[in-house]
């Protein structure tokens, strides 16, 4: 055997096996077989088989290996990695790990994605959309509601307590309705269609509050009492966290109380004395019972050795002495109820802690395992709701309104905008499918709740603007007639609530992923935390060379996959989405290589380095979004006229993945590393471009076409074609703009010259008197006319109607303009 062909057997040997990852012991092997086929044909020599024995045997004899190589490196491991406070601990433990951890991993199984059962909804919670929600739609008067009232009407408050509307979560033998997370998300999404504010109202009390925490935590007591008369509306709850001093950093919350014995009811208990100054808070002007997070400190020692027990959360009635409910804030003109409240020196028993005494410093686990879910949940599904109202609105309204003599959606810059906005609703949907579907599987989804919130309500704000500059001045003219200024007003809202999105995309994401969802990592900083000096070697041990094993195995297949194009890999499917899914098993790999590469050179410094944190997260989170897009299509049939909307939403994630990993190489804090990794993860450069103008033109024309995959796209909204709903005259105008179109054609014909596309009453008159259409045809025309003047007109006031303090018109002309 001649040595060149040893060697390239050698290396042809080492990729296969790191490729395939290999453990260290069937690597060995393997090697020694090849080394005994070397001393056979003379290749090897007696210093081979030293060399190879010094490398070999240290590293399969677990004893010495373990003396001599694990324990030195777990003392600097100590010494590197920074301590984890205990609310991180805490948020790191809660929750789980799905399908995320699979595409970090870098070996996506995209049969197991497929295998997932697609979330349905049962005949009960149908029926509740079909009914309750579609009458409360109908009730609402977004305009009354935001600019006269300020509120929900007393009608709509005390419709939504008659058909609990704010127990949906709560459990059955509770009075509750029990539904499922994905049947939640639906509703949420129909309101949203409607109301942002009846939306907001439905969502707090069925996300993170007293109902969630009651019934995972509380007392069989406080279970009983406050359950039924939640379900009832007896009890309106909120949920008080967010303090002036503490924003995003919760964990950092002022707000304390002191266990102590005092007076309550006529009798003493031992109990605690709170002082909080909480803001921000949604219901909290009409809440009657108050979920309460602050620190509880025992300075006495009345409930044990420890001073400072840490985060608690306690229920508060809110007409007890001492608590003070403060007045409204105004959020960007999306008045749902929100508002500060505060306490000093409120006496109440322990037993209003919820779980009781016990859980007395366990509220941050508490939370961050209910965030776990509930994140995934209310904002992505009203952001993902409103957008789908938003994407049939805009489709339409860029049929129906015309200029320069044609409707200015076949414009390109209004494709161009179409393409995003329908794309991104179609993926948005899929997302809060995948997401919720996860849920009533029993996970939460801890790293998916984040990167769903965030980049859902990042794709609602770019999708509002967009929809206003194609609305121009229709969009920006208040009144009953506009359905997207509000929207428009509060995207930011969502933006700051449950973790400000900057933080969530620097911090959370990939904080979180890259511990929970490595196959290694958090295994090894349990190990280096462990008191017990052997047990801490052993599962350090193993960790440490799964994880090079892991880290070289990611290596190899980049490179392999770079060379390759990764054309050569198996696919579930040989049609148009095979190529997306190589390429998303390639970038898998890459961002479980770069992890380790980041960590390995930064070390704990990569806690402090927010935008390798941030692109590293975009990766993952790009991975996730577009995965959820193709189970979607598969789902539903993978149906060729759902094609255009799908590849938008996938060749966007991919080319920001390419994005995202080129500004990391780019800014890389090593730049021979950074340069390194160039060469082995895009040594082509960065050839994926955003969706094509073709793809564009694809969904722009669906979005402005009757058609299944038009319906599809905004099934489950509040589009039902009545008098009192903007979005359905809009349904019912582009039907009847298309079915117009030819029979205005007839009758230009017929006259000898194109005419202007409106006054489409006057066009009918002249087509009847020509002979060119019938009487039904004219009616359409007139009808079509009247529809598309309702969807072009903007509202205007009298003067006097815009002046909040009519105190100021006093003996003032109330008909003139009043200058500033």
């Amino acid at each position: 055997m001649d040595i060149l062909i040893w060697i390239t057997s050698a290396i042809a040997l080492s990729w296969f096996m790191a490729y395939s990852r290999a453990s260290l012991s069937s690597y060995t092997l393997a090697f020694a077989v090849l080394m005994l086929l070397g001393t056979f044909f003379s290749v090897i020599s007696f210093v081979g088989w030293v060399v190879f024995a010094l490398i070999a045997l240290p590293l399969n004899v677990t004893n010495f290996r373990k003396q001599y190589v694990t324990s030195p490196l777990l003392a600097l491991y100590k010494g590197i990695m920074p301590e984890m406070s205990r609310t991180e601990q805490e948020a790191i433990n809660a929750g789980t790990t799905w399908f995320d951890a699979d595409l970090f991993r870098g070996a996506p199984d995209w049969q197991k994605l497929h295998n997932f059962p697609q979330p349905r909804l049962s005949a009960e919670e149908q029926a509740f959309l079909d009914g309750p929600v579609e009458e409360v739609c109908a009730m609402i008067d977004d305009w009354h509601t935001t600019h006269e009232r300020a509120d929900l009407s007393p009608e709509i408050w005390q419709y939504l307590k008659d058909n609990k509307f704010f127990a949906m979560i709560i459990k059955k033998k509770y009075g509750g309705l029990e539904f499922c997370a994905y049947a939640q998300s639906r509703v949420l999404q129909k309101l949203t269609g409607a109301s942002s504010v009846l939306s907001s109202t439905v969502g707090v009390p069925n996300s993170l509050g007293p109902g969630e925490l009651l019934q995972h935590y509380g007392t069989k007591e406080q279970q009983d009492y406050y359950l039924p008369r939640l379900v009832k509306g007896e009890e309106i709850p909120c949920f008080a966290l967010t303090s002036p001093e503490a924003g995003s950093d919760a964990g950092a919350i002022p707000d304390f109380g002191v266990v102590c014995k005092g007076e309550f009811e006529g009798k003493e208990v031992l109990g605690m004395r709170l002082t909080w100054d909480k803001r921000y808070i949604t219901l909290a002007p009409v809440a009657t019972v108050l979920g309460l997070a602050f620190k509880l400190q025992d300075p006495d020692g009345l409930l044990g050795d420890e001073e400072d027990l840490g985060i608690t959360c306690a229920l508060i009635p809110t007409d007890l002495d001492g608590v003070i409910t403060g007045r409204r804030h105004f959020p960007l003109n999306v008045p749902f109820q929100n508002g500060p409240t505060q306490g000093k020196d409120v006496f109440v028993p322990l037993d209003f802690i919820i779980g009781g005494p016990k859980m007395a410093g366990q509220g941050w686990r508490m939370l961050v395992e209910c965030l776990s879910v509930g994140r995934a949940i209310t904002l992505p599904s009203t952001s993902a709701g409103g957008i789908k109202s938003l994407a049939m609105a805009t489709g339409a309204y860029s049929r129906i309104r015309r200029q320069f003599k044609l409707p200015i959606g076949k414009m390109e810059g209004i494709e161009e905008a179409l393409g995003r906005i329908g794309g991104n609703a179609y993926l948005m949907d899929a997302v809060t499918t995948m997401s919720t579907g996860a849920i009533d599987l029993g996970e939460k989804p801890s790293v998916i709740s984040a990167i769903a919130k965030y980049h859902l309500t990042e794709k609602m704000r770019a999708c509002v603007t967009d929809s206003m500059d194609i609305h121009g001045g229709k969009g920006i003219c208040m009144g009953p007639n506009n359905y997207l200024a509000r929207g428009y007003q509060g995207a930011p809202v969502a933006i700051t609530v449950e973790g400000a999105n900057i933080l969530t995309r620097n911090m959370i994401i990939y904080g979180q992923g890259a511990i929970r969802c490595h196959p290694y990592v958090l295994a090894e900083l349990q190990a280096a935390g462990n008191k017990d000096s052997k047990q801490a070697l052993d599962d350090f041990d193993h960790a440490l060379f799964g994880h090079v094993g892991f880290a070289v195995s990611n290596i190899f297949r980049s490179l392999w996959f770079s060379l390759s194009g990764s054309r050569l890999l198996k696919t579930p499917y040989q049609d148009e989405t095979r190529r997306y899914y190589q390429l998303m098993t390639r970038f898998s790999s890459n961002l479980a290589m770069l992890s380790d590469v980041a960590m390995l050179t930064l070390g704990g410094d990569l806690k402090r380095r927010e935008r390798v944190s941030a692109r590293l997260g975009d990766m993952l989170s790009y991975l996730y979004l577009a995965s959820a897009t193709l189970k979607r299509f598969n789902d539903e049939g993978r149906r060729a006229e759902d094609l255009p909307l799908m590849q938008w939403a996938v060749e966007d994630c991919l080319y920001n993945i390419q994005q995202a990993m080129d500004a990391l190489l780019t800014n890389f804090p090593n730049k021979i590393v950074g340069k390194a990794l160039r060469v082995l993860v895009l040594p082509l450069g960065c050839w994926l471009t955003k969706p094509s103008d073709k793809r564009d033109h694809q969904v722009a024309r669906l979005l402005q076409t009757p058609g299944d995959a038009r319906s599809r796209l905004g099934e489950g909204q509040y589009l039902t074609r009545e008098d009192s709903n903007l979005m359905g005259q809009l349904e019912q105008t582009l039907d009847d703009i298309v079915a117009c179109e030819p029979i205005f054609e007839k009758v230009c014909r017929a006259v000898g010259t194109k005419l202007p596309f409106y006054r489409l009453n006057e066009v009918a008159e002249q087509g009847l008197a020509c002979g060119a259409i019938n009487e039904t045809e004219a009616e359409l025309l007139r009808r079509a006319e009247t529809g598309r003047k309702a969807a072009i007109d903007v509202d205007d006031f009298d003067p006097a109607d815009l002046v909040a303090d009519k105190s100021l018109l006093a003996g003032e002309d109330k008909n003139q303009p009043h200058a500033a």
